[in-house]
This record gives structure tokens, C-alpha cells and sequence, in this order.
């Protein structure tokens, strides 16, 4: 029961994070933090393909939270 909880706070964490990543490069950061945890219960939950995109996910965000905070246009 308990990690069907913290599956869906990670998840809706993650969304509402989505939504609001054009208001600024923390919420990107948020996301990606948002995508780590869904990961996390991913492989907790032993729906392993899941916690391997939901990192490759992490990757992508972390990287465009990088090229945004040093002011790298995005390719």
C-alpha cells in the first residue's frame, strides 16, 4: 500500500512539474527530480521497463535543466 502511495505522489509530482516547466528552468529541474523518483518506484515496484525509461527520462531533463543554467542554446 505504501509504495502504491509514493507511486502516485511520484507521478503526479513529475506531471505537475511537466506542466509547469516553461515558467522556469527550476521546474525543469524539479521534473527531472520528479522523473528520478518515478524511476525509483519503477524498480521498487519490479515494473523495470518503466524505471528504465522514466531514467533515460531523468538524463533528458537534467540535461536540458544543464544547457538552460548555462545558457547553451538547445539542440
Amino acid at each position: 500500500m505504501a509504495l502504491t502511495v509514493y507511486g502516485v505522489l511520484a507521478l503526479t509530482f513529475m506531471m505537475s512539474m511537466y506542466a509547469f516547466e516553461r515558467r522556469g528552468r527550476g521546474f525543469v529541474l524539479a521534473f527531472a527530480v520528479g522523473c528520478a523518483l518515478s524511476s525509483a518506484y519503477g524498480f521498487a515496484s519490479g515494473a523495470w521497463p518503466f524505471g528504465v525509461v522514466e531514467a533515460i527520462w531523468t538524463v533528458i531533463a537534467l540535461r536540458r535543466w544543464w544547457t538552460q543554467t548555462r545558457g547553451v542554446p538547445a539542440a
